[in-house]
C-alpha cells in the first residue's frame, strides 16, 4: 500500500463517546499525581537503608532514566494517535488483540488493587486523628468521594487532581528547601552537615553494589503512573499540540522531585536509621523545629494517597471503556452518561477495590498477598509493551507510506530508545529472581499473566475475530 500521506486514524481509529474537556495543566498534574505517591513520602527510607545513600540516589537516577525512555516512546504514539485506551489500544493494534486484552485487564486489576491500598492509607491517617471512627468507614467515605469526582465530569476530575497533585509538589519543594537549610546550616536549629552521611564506615555502598540492583524494582515501581498521560490524552484539548509539550515536561519534573528529594534525605538521615522512620519527610521537618510537622506530613500523605487513587480510578474506567469498544470487555462498560463519563467503568472499579479491601482484612496472608505480589510485575510489563508498540508502530507507519514529517513528536534515536527501554525493563523484571523476598512477584505475576492470555485464546479469540469482521462489513 503506497500513499503520499497516511491518515493516522487508519492505524488506530478514534473511539467516539468521550469529551475533550481536559486542559494541558490537568494532563501534566494527572501524570505527576499518578506517579508521586506514598512510596516517596513513606517508603523512601527503606530504599536508603538497603542501597545506601549514594546507591539510593543512583537507583532513582536509573529509574528516572528508564521512565524517560518509556515516555519518549509513548509520546510518539500518543501524539499520533491520542485514543483513551492508549497503550492497551496500541497493544491490540501493533502486537495482537490478545496482547491488548491481557494488557488492559492486568493494568485494570493492578490499579484497582492499588486504589484499595490508597483508601486504606488515607483511612489509617484519618483514624489517627479520629480514633472513634473505624478505618473501613473512612475507606467507604473516600471511595464515594472519588467515585463522585470521576462521575461528575472529566473536567471535575481533572481540576480535583490538579489541586491534589499541587499539594504534593508544594510539599516536596518545601522539603527540599528545608533540607538544604539543614545541609548547609542556613537554619538556626541546624549545624551544617554537608554530605557527610554519604561517607559511611562501610564505604559508598555499605550493603554492596548488588543491593542497588536489587532495589530497582521498588524504585521503578515508584515511577510508574507517568504513563497515565497516554490515557488522559484521549480527553485532552488539542492533543497533537499539548501531549508532546506535557510529556517533555513531565519526565524532568518527576526526576527532579524524586532525585533531589532523595539527595536531601540521604544527606540528612543516616542510612542505618532510615528504615525505622515512619515518615522520613516528617522527621526532617521535625529537625527544623517545625510545629505539627508530623500532622502536616500526615495530611500530605493522605492527599497523596487520594490523588493516586483518583488517577487510578480514572485510568481504570477509561481502559474498560476502550476495551468494550474493541469487543474485549462487556459492552455495558462502553456506555457513557450525558457528560461523557463511562459510569459503569467507574463503579465496577470501585467494586473491585472494595473487594480487595475485604481480602486485606480477612485473607491478608493468602489472597491479598497474592494479589499485591502479582501486580508488582504489571508496571514493568506495561512499559515493555509501550516500547514494543512504538517499535512496531514506526515500522507499520513507514510500510504504509507514512512520512516522518507527519509525526508531531518523534522518538529520538529510533530504534535505540525503544530497544533500550525494552532491555532495561526486562532487566528489572529479571532482578526479582535474585531477591528472595521479591521472588513471589514472579511466582504469582507470571501465572496471572499467562492465565489472562490463555483465557483470551480459549474463550474469546474466535468470537472477537468474528466481531471485528462484522464491524468491518458494517
Amino acid at each position: 500500500m503506497s500513499k503520499s500521506t497516511l491518515n493516522l486514524d487508519e492505524l488506530c481509529p478514534q473511539k467516539e463517546g468521550l469529551k475533550r474537556d481536559m486542559k494541558s495543566r490537568h494532563l501534566m498534574m494527572i501524570s505527576i499525581g499518578g506517579t508521586i505517591g506514598t512510596g516517596l513520602f513513606v517508603g523512601s527510607g527503606q530504599t536508603i537503608s538497603q542501597a545506601g545513600p549514594l546507591g539510593a540516589v543512583l537507583a532513582y537516577l536509573v529509574g528516572g532514566f528508564i521512565m524517560y525512555l518509556v515516555l519518549l516512546c509513548l509520546g510518539e504514539l500518543t501524539a499520533a494517535m491520542p485514543v483513551s485506551g492508549s497503550f492497551q489500544s496500541y497493544a491490540s493494534r501493533f502486537i495482537s488483540p490478545g496482547a491488548g486484552f491481557t494488557t488492559g485487564w492486568l493494568y485494570w486489576i493492578n490499579w484497582a488493587i492499588c486504589i484499595a491500598a490508597d483508601f486504606t492509607a488515607a483511612g489509617i491517617i484519618m483514624n489517627n486523628w479520629f480514633p472513634q471512627i473505624a478505618i473501613w468507614i473512612w475507606c467507604g467515605f473516600f471511595a464515594t468521594i472519588l467515585a463522585l469526582l470521576n462521575i461528575i465530569s472529566v473536567k471535575a476530575y481533572g481540576e480535583a487532581e490538579f489541586w491534589f497533585a499541587s499539594i504534593k509538589v508544594t510539599a516536596i519543594l518545601a522539603f527540599i528547601v528545608a533540607g538544604c537549610g539543614l545541609i548547609f546550616g542556613f537554619s538556626d536549629n541546624a549545624v551544617p552537615m554537608a554530605f557527610s552521611n554519604f561517607h559511611t564506615s562501610s564505604g559508598l555502598f555499605p550493603n554492596g553494589f548488588e543491593a542497588v540492583f536489587l532495589t530497582m524494582i521498588a524504585v521503578v515501581y515508584s515511577f510508574q503512573g507517568a504513563e497515565l498521560v497516554g490515557i488522559a490524552a484521549g480527553e485532552c484539548e488539542n492533543p497533537g499540540k499539548n501531549v508532546p509539550r506535557v510529556i517533555k515536561g513531565i519526565a524532568f519534573r518527576i526526576i527532579f522531585f524524586y532525585v533531589l528529594a532523595m539527595v536531601v534525605l540521604a544527606a540528612i538521615i543516616p542510612f542505618n536509621e532510615a528504615s525505622v522512620l515512619e515518615s522520613p519527610f516528617a522527621h526532617v521537618f521535625g529537625m527544623l523545629g517545625l510545629p505539627l510537622a508530623k500532622d502536616i506530613m500526615f495530611f500530605v500523605v493522605m492527599t497523596s494517597a487520594l490523588s493516586s487513587g483518583s488517577s487510578a480510578l480514572y485510568a481504570c474506567s477509561r481502559l474498560l471503556w476502550s476495551m468494550s469498544k474493541e469487543g474485549l470487555a462487556p459492552s455495558i462498560l462502553g456506555k457513557v452518561n450525558s457528560r461523557g463519563v463511562p459510569v459503569y467503568g467507574v463503579l465496577i472499579t470501585v467494586l473491585l477495590a472494595c473487594m480487595s479491601l475485604l481480602t486485606s482484612e480477612y485473607a491478608a496472608d493468602t489472597v491479598y498477598l497474592w494479589l499485591m505480589s502479582s501486580t508488582g510485575l504489571t508496571g514493568c510489563l506495561i512499559w515493555v509493551i509501550i516500547a514494543w508498540c512504538q517499535l512496531n508502530f514506526r515500522k507499520e507507519f513507514i510500510r504504509l507510506g507514512g512520512k516522518l514529517e507527519q509525526l508531531t513528536f518523534r522518538t529520538p534515536f529510533y530504534p535505540l530508545v525503544p530497544i533500550l527501554a525494552l532491555v532495561l525493563n526486562l532487566g528489572v523484571i529479571i532482578s526479582l529472581y535474585f531477591d528472595e523476598s521479591q521472588r513471589i512477584v514472579l511466582y504469582t505475576g507470571i501465572p496471572a499473566l499467562a492465565g489472562v492470555y490463555l483465557y483470551y485464546l480459549l474463550f474469546l479469540n474466535k468470537k472477537h475475530a468474528t466481531t471485528l469482521k462484522e464491524r468491518e462489513i458494517s
